[in-house]
C-alpha cells in the first residue's frame, strides 16, 4: 500500500490505476460515523425530510457512513470519549451498532471495491460545504439506532 498527500502524485497513480481503491485516514480532516444501513437509510431519510444538511453520507456493503467534522484534539480530552477501540477497522465486524472513526482510523470512499465484489457508493457526495458538526449528527443517529 502506498501513502501520500502531494496532488501530482495522486493524479499520477489514479491516472495510472483508476480502480484503486482509496483509504482516508480520518481524525485529520473529518470523522466519520459509521451505522448499520437499515438503521442509516432511516436516519438519512430523517435528517433530510426535517431540513438537516447532513454533508457528504455513503453507503459501504451493509453500512452506512455519515462523514462530519472532525473532533480533533480538544485542549479538554475529557469532553470527547476516544474513538480509539480495542479492535483496528479490520476487525468491527464484533461492533454492530455505532462506529466512530476518528483519529487512527481509516474508511475505504466511493468507489472502492468491497470484499464481496460491491463497490461503496455516495449516498449524498461532497458538495464542497462545511462538514455538520459531529454532534448534531450523533443526537440524529442516536434516535435511528436500537
Amino acid at each position: 500500500m502506498m501513502a501520500t498527500t502531494d496532488p501530482a502524485l495522486l493524479t499520477r497513480w489514479w491516472e495510472q490505476n483508476p480502480e484503486a481503491n482509496v483509504i482516508l485516514p480520518t481524525g485529520r480532516v473529518f470523522d466519520v460515523f459509521d451505522v448499520p444501513a437499515t438503521e442509516g437509510q432511516m436516519a438519512l431519510a430523517t435528517m433530510e425530510s426535517s431540513g438537516f444538511a447532513t454533508g457528504p453520507v455513503a453507503a459501504s456493503g451493509d453500512r452506512v457512513l455519515f462523514y462530519v467534522a472532525t473532533r480533533g484534539a480538544p485542549e479538554d480530552e475529557d469532553e470527547w470519549w476516544s474513538c480509539h477501540l480495542d479492535y483496528g477497522p479490520e476487525t468491527i465486524e464484533d461492533s454492530p451498532g455505532l462506529r466512530w472513526h476518528c483519529r487512527d482510523s481509516y474508511v475505504l470512499a466511493p468507489p472502492s471495491a468491497l470484499s464481496d465484489g460491491s463497490h461503496s457508493r455516495w449516498l449524498r457526495p461532497p458538495d464542497g460545504r462545511p462538514l455538520p458538526d459531529p454532534l448534531h449528527v450523533l443526537d440524529r443517529l442516536a434516535d435511528a439506532l436500537p
